[in-house]
């Protein structure tokens, strides 16, 4: 896994069930492991990109799911099919390592879009989750209640200023993997 780049990856849904509802947002940030002897790996970003992806049924979609990520058909009107978000994510997070805040969440919305569209998933197998590694760092620290993405922005005095937008998110991940590891 130490010669893998890591993708940092978070969705935007039109709901929580990925069975029923979509993504409507995917960001990626590509970085790659720089080694440091003795101090674990530092990061330096490759590139980054965002979709806007185009819901095929809005008719399916949770009214406060789409009121938290800001989804309005104007700012839609220019989004992307799926399938062509899906060809150049994959793309770009080939042999990459999956990492993401609330892994289970963003993970199985990806893999039901590559099943969906057919689009092959080239991604390496080893996956990392932030509120995982933050529950083991920060298990002993007084102020660590909550390990969500903004608890742990707040915490770790990270601004986000456009949560729930998924490059913002993503950024706010990748700042917060570095404070976790120290780099």
């Amino acid at each position: 896994m130490k010669i893998h780049n890591l993708a940092f990856i978070d969705t935007e849904t039109t709901g929580t069930d990925p069975e029923k509802h979509e993504i409507i947002e995917l960001a990626v940030i590509v970085a790659r492991q720089v080694e440091r002897p003795g101090k674990g790996p530092s990061l330096e970003i490759i590139e980054e990109a965002e979709w806007k992806i185009k819901p095929t049924h809005i008719e399916n979609a949770d009214e406060e799911a789409l009121r938290v990520n800001g989804y309005n058909e104007v700012d839609w009107m220019f989004a992307v099919e799926r399938k062509k978000a899906l060809e150049e994510f994959a793309k770009k997070t080939q042999s990459c390592i999956f990492v993401s805040h609330n892994l289970v969440f963003d993970y199985a919305f990806v893999m039901k879009a590559f099943e969906e569209t057919g689009i092959e998933n080239k991604m390496h197998y080893g996956k990392l989750d932030t509120i995982s590694i933050a529950f083991a760092r920060l298990y002993d620290a007084p102020l660590a209640e909550r390990f969500s993405l903004r608890a742990l922005c707040e915490l770790l005095k990270i601004e986000n200023s456009k949560a729930h937008t998924a490059l913002s998110d993503t950024k706010a991940l990748v700042a917060v993997y570095r404070k976790l590891m120290g780099i």
